[in-house]
């Protein structure tokens, strides 16, 4: 997936500027004018990141970037804003809606940085995810083995640690390949 970045902002020049700042960087950018509109964006692809204004008319940002951790919780969150709100700050922050807080105007390399930094935690994320899945499969593959073969996957070590493996004919391992579809 390449680094898709979702900026909602209810005001085009802020956007506009946004686009320019990013203009040189690897990614896809795509904008809404509004939380409405950039939650069916939400719905319809995958953002790596999402950096919405707080003031906007109908759904603020903190509001807004409740409802696209809903829809998409994977995706890392920021706020931008002109107005910076105590309030709305502390709840989009204690409610763990949002990686990154930044005022307007904004500091260009700290916001690049940060866009970088968290396409990298979500890449990390990713990964992960892919990982654990990959190591689930196995286990059930372990479990499945060993109740078709008790003691299989029962190891013997040597004294250095090393494992030791028993004896299996080719045979055997080409059944065995066979039996759990790697061939």
């Amino acid at each position: 997936m390449s680094s898709c970045i979702l900026l909602v902002d209810d005001e085009q020049n802020v956007l506009s500027a946004l686009m320019r700042e990013l203009a040189d960087e690897p990614y896809g950018i795509v904008t809404a004018l509004s939380g409405e509109e950039a939650l069916g964006l939400i719905s319809a692809k995958k953002f790596k990141v999402i950096i919405s204004d707080e003031r906007m008319p109908g759904m603020d940002g903190a509001s807004f970037l409740s409802a696209a951790k809903e829809i998409s919780p994977s995706s890392i969150r920021m706020m931008l804003t002109g107005h910076a709100s105590i309030e709305a700050t502390m709840r989009a922050v204690n409610s763990g809606e949002i990686f990154k807080f930044f005022t307007k105007p904004w500091n260009s390399h700290e916001l690049k940085q940060s866009i970088k930094v968290a396409i990298e935690r979500y890449d990390l994320e990713d990964e992960n995810q892919k990982l654990l899945k990959v190591v689930k499969r196995q286990s059930q593959e372990l479990k499945a083995l060993e109740t078709h073969h008790p003691g299989i996957t029962r190891l013997t070590r040597d004294r250095e640690g090393a494992v030791i493996l028993p004896e299996i004919s080719d045979d055997e391992i080409r059944q065995l390949l066979d039996e759990f579809g790697h061939n």
